[in-house]
């Protein structure tokens, strides 16, 4: 709760968690009492702004946790009542079977709350029609700093009238505004500029209509960022979903052209029209869900272009909107055949997936803004300046001069539609100097808005840049500003230090250069910060929010609905206990250097851990407790490492952290288990039958739970791998042997590679892939089992981990240099031979390359049967394969497409098992929630007997809770085969 997705970090001093409205008034009420007057309160939702806004040394209001119900729908008037703490995708996912939507866009709506965008004043694309927030908004359920209550809505004269003069808060609030704002119009209208996004604090400009006599106090609580009261509920005006939707996406030789070419594409009417730069292109490029975008824009991966705006017509007229996208299409066709406007081509999207394809990038922009090489990173804090959208071209030029000037790297991207420019130079603002920069930076961008009649702070409100405020309004209209922060709240308790402090208060202003996460970075010695850079590269943007049910990242922050078990959150917690340790003079790496090296039993070490183990019976307080906390609840799904913009992989954090914990403190005694588990499995192989009695006996289960801390264990595969394959007439792979063999005779020759779990308790789906082999012309191999390593590394034994793979790596680089394809089945274990194998043995890992089934099988397609089948199946992808290899899905596609079958990717999360997550006693609630969450549902709509997983996890989850066997694609496959 100290960082949000700003630069800053401000400690505070505790966190609620309202449930209701009562209960945020009764604290409040309480709060007022003069025993807590000195206690300060700031509202907080998503904590997605960039500027600090929710950040506070006070306490912490958190209305995201409890306080997201929709309250009410009317879909004959088009409205809807909702608590303040809702999602804004989530109130959209409820309103879509009505036809209706809340239509201001951001790029964070899948976790924003209604709350931030109301306190902020929120908007993005497409806001020349859907307009702001503060447009939508009907009335306000807000209480107030002395715990009364407050509701806003429109009221007339005649409502006015009728208050004067009676007792309470409200007819207070609206005589004294009424006369600030009548009797400063002309200032007003001066100093507040005529923008489609004129967020500046306290809306004046539309909080008082002199000509009807009408006021809206919900207009003064949009923006005022929680300064002036908390809201609690809110009733939304709703738009009706358009019926037809277009995208074009116009490419550019470079991005000035883009710019100039705007205008012309504004006269088309159309809903929207964004804008993106080379860099943040090129940071598109490389990203994973790059090649799918990249069919929609009609390009090719490699080809050069260094500008794109995107033009989206929306509605529910077919015949008008043709009209208008016809009149562009024409205009673009000419410009591309002349060459004029630096025009390249375009691309027309009208399928639902394609233009949400693209948005996605175009949302994931800012995250991945993040991703930039080296201690320079791109930061917020002149990301939203607005202009008149005329000027928008020579504002941004002017604005390139003044960060080339200090020779900066930055990308940049915005809505040109409403003159509103998002850019993010790049700083290390680990080094002070650059910190000064940074202010130097702010200075100049706010002299260069004002000298084109814009705004420092077009979307993203004011925060730690509320100093400026009275260089836009004049000290006499600020002044007006600060009786209204009187008004509301005369002790400065809500918010304070943002927009502007009460009259005659001494109060001070936070500073745009005010204390930054960077300052507490700082402290962690420089080696120690490269080397841990997944926890320090976390921006903050909070993608690893994402509320849907199918989103890959994160399923334990969306399980326990705390913030602390999530990317975000764990990365925090990280780079504090890296922080402390430097305190203590602690040095992580020398110690994971001995940890890696060690052999044999160390008495020193032991006694160590046994007298650390009796201070923490005793209670002593260690920091690292938190931090095992939430990293026990990760899954280490890796869903992080592919999904989060700046590759926070919270696998690896993971791992790191307990190798480190337990040289500290004795490692519980399931571990031990988990060390030998692959050497165990091997053993009881040889007698499955046997092995599955005594593991069904109560008696051994019980004695199993106390010792590992493990439940419902699977049941091996009987006959076992080796004899299954035996059976069926499939070689063994001796490595001595084939080293004999000449080329020509190796080259028909496929091995297939185990893994721990699939061979152990799903035979026959190994089985299987061998018959596909076979049935495809080759001769399979089954490779006798060589450890992966895989659970040494999610338990964090780095060290015997790195002694598995460096064997494991040896044999299969012998098999590599012969050339004999290798492929294996469970798609986490073989991605961890190109993930975790890497990081742990760098060069020491050789070249040698296992592919996942489809992968193989799309080079050998052509002797797939053809047209055999017009069967739909539904595809499950494991969540580690769907994040370090999107492509996966599309190859299984189109390997069923050959046979006539049409496979249907379902959007799924992870299913909750996760390798060894799943069979933890702690941890087994969980993992039925995030099953229930998102696989189960899907499931229950679906014919069991067409759906295909391909993890051993997943099908094994699928059993345990729904008693239903998946096949794996490949079976599916083999089946298909006349």
């Amino acid at each position: 709760m100290s960082t949000d997705n700003s630069v800053y970090q401000c400690l505070c001093q505790g966190v609620l968690y309202p449930v209701d409205r009562k209960d945020l008034a009764l604290l409040m009420t309480l709060a007022s009492r003069a025993t807590y007057r000195s206690i300060t309160f700031s509202a907080r939702g998503g904590g997605t702004g960039t500027n600090g806004q929710s950040l506070s040394p006070g306490v912490i209001v958190d209305l995201s946790r409890h306080m997201n119900r929709i309250l009410e729908i009317n879909t004959e008037e088009g409205w809807v009542r909702v608590e303040a703490g809702i999602v804004k995708d989530r109130l959209n996912v409820e309103l879509k079977p009505h036809g209706l939507f809340f239509s201001p866009e951001l790029s964070t709506s899948n976790r924003a709350t209604i709350g931030g965008m109301i306190s902020t004043d929120a908007s993005g694309q497409g806001s020349l029609v859907y307009g702001k927030t503060s447009d939508h908004v009907l009335e306000l359920g807000c209480v107030l700093a002395d715990g009364s209550l407050l509701e806003t809505s429109l009221m007339d004269r005649e409502a006015l009238s009728v208050l004067e003069g009676q007792p309470g808060r409200l007819a207070e609030l609206c005589s004294e505004l009424t006369r600030i704002v009548s009797s400063h119009q002309e200032l007003i209208a001066e100093h507040f500029p005529k923008l489609n996004r004129f967020l500046t604090g306290y809306d004046l400009r539309h909080l008082y209509r002199a000509e009807s006599g009408t006021l809206d106090i919900s207009r003064l609580i949009c923006g005022a960022e929680g300064t002036l009261a908390m809201v609690a509920e809110a009733k939304l005006n709703l738009t009706a979903v358009p019926k037809y939707r277009t995208l074009l996406c116009i490419r550019y030789r470079d991005f000035e052209s883009a710019l100039r070419h705007a205008p012309a594409l504004l006269e088309c009417q159309a809903l929207s029209v964004e804008t993106m730069d080379s860099l943040v292109l090129e940071l598109a490029r490389k990203d994973s869900g790059w090649a799918k975008v990249a069919d929609y824009l009609g390009v090719e991966n490699d080809l050069a272009f260094a500008g794109l705006n995107m033009v989206e017509f929306a509605g529910s007229d077919l015949k008008e909107q043709q009209r208008r996208l016809d009149g562009l299409i024409t205009l673009l066709d000419q410009a591309e055949t002349s060459q004029q406007a630096g025009v390249l081509g375009y691309q027309r999207c009208d399928l639902a997936e394609a233009i949400s394809a693209i948005y996605g990038m175009r949302k994931k922009a800012v995250g991945l803004l993040g991703k930039h090489a080296g201690a320079a990173k791109p930061v917020p804090f002149v990301e939203d300046t607005a202009v008149p959208p005329e000027k928008l071209c020579d504002f941004i030029l002017e604005f390139r001069k003044l960060l080339d000037s200090h020779g900066l790297d930055y990308g940049m991207f915005g809505h040109v539609d409403a003159g509103v420019l998002h850019v993010r130079p790049a700083l290390d603002l680990c080094d002070p100097s650059q910190q000064q920069v940074l202010r130097t930076i702010s200075d100049q961008v706010m002299a260069l808005t004002r000298k084109y009649r814009g705004v420092l702070w077009g979307e993203h409100g004011r925060g730690y840049r509320s100093e400026y405020g009275i260089h836009y309004f004049g000290e006499t209209l600020y002044r007006e500003l600060r009786r209204i922060k009187s008004l509301f709240d005369p002790l400065n308790r809500l918010n304070p230090g943002k927009i502007c402090t009460p009259l005659d208060s001494e109060a001070e202003l936070v500073a745009v250069d005010g204390v930054m996460r960077a300052e507490f970075d700082r402290q962690i010695p420089l080696a120690v910060r490269e080397s841990f850079s997944e926890a320090l590269d976390c921006n903050g943007n909070g993608l690893c929010f994402n509320f849907e049910p199918g989103a890959l990242m994160c399923p334990s922050m969306r399980a326990r609905g705390d913030r602390r078990h999530s990317p975000k959150g764990r990365a925090a917690l990280m780079r504090e206990w890296l922080r402390t340790l430097s305190e203590q003079g602690y040095q992580p790496l020398i110690n994971e250097q001995w940890l890696e090296t060690r052999s044999g039993l160390h008495l020193g070490a032991l006694f160590g851990r046994l007298k650390a183990a009796w201070g923490k019976r005793r209670g002593d307080y260690d920091f690292s407790h938190e931090i095992l906390e939430a990293m026990q609840g990760c899954l280490a799904c890796k869903a992080c490492a592919g999904q989060c913009p700046v590759g926070v992989d919270i696998a690896e954090l993971r791992s790191r952290f307990l190798n480190l914990y337990y040289s500290r403190y004795p490692r519980p005694l399931g571990d031990l288990g988990v060390r030998f588990l692959e050497s165990i499995n091997l053993w009881l192989c040889r007698a499955p039958d046997m092995s599955n009695w005594l593991q069904g006996q109560p008696w051994m289960q019980s004695m199993v739970r106390r010792l590992s801390g493990m439940v419902d264990l699977p049941e091996l595969s009987s006959p076992p791998l080796p004899v299954l394959a035996h059976q069926q007439g499939f070689g063994i792979a001796d490595i001595n042997q084939l080293e004999q063999l000449d080329e020509a005779e190796r080259k028909s020759l496929v091995v297939v590679v185990q893994d721990p779990f699939t061979s152990s308790y799903e035979a026959p789906v190994v089985r299987d892939l061998l018959a596909l082999i076979e049935r495809l012309g080759k001769t399979p191999l089954l490779l006798p089992f060589i450890g992966n390593g895989k659970a040494l590394h999610i338990r964090g034994m780095l060290g015997p981990f790195k002694q598995t793979a460096l064997r494991c790596a040896e044999m299969l680089n012998r098999l590599h240099r012969l050339g004999i394809p290798m492929l294996g089945v469970d798609p986490a274990l073989v991605l961890c031979f190109r993930d975790e194998y890497q990081k742990a043995l760098g060069d020491a890992r050789g070249a040698f390359e296992v592919l996942m089934a489809q992968e193989w099988l799309i080079k050998n397609s052509e002797k797939l049967p053809k047209q055999v089948t017009s069967q739909i199946y539904y595809l499950f992808s494991h969540c580690t394969e769907r994040s370090l290899c999107p492509e996966s899905e599309t190859q299984w596609q189109k390997l069923f497409k050959l046979t006539g079958a049409n496979l249907l990717p379902q959007s799924v999360s992870c299913c909750g098992m996760a390798g060894l997550y799943g069979h933890q006693q702690a941890q087994k609630g969980y993992s039925e929630t995030i099953y229930q969450q998102s696989w189960q549902p899907k499931l229950s709509e679906l014919d069991p007997k067409l759906c295909l997983a391909t993890g051993y996890s997943c099908r094994s989850q699928v059993k345990r809770f729904d008693t239903l066997r998946l096949k794996h694609p490949l079976q599916a496959l083999l089946e298909l085969y006349p």
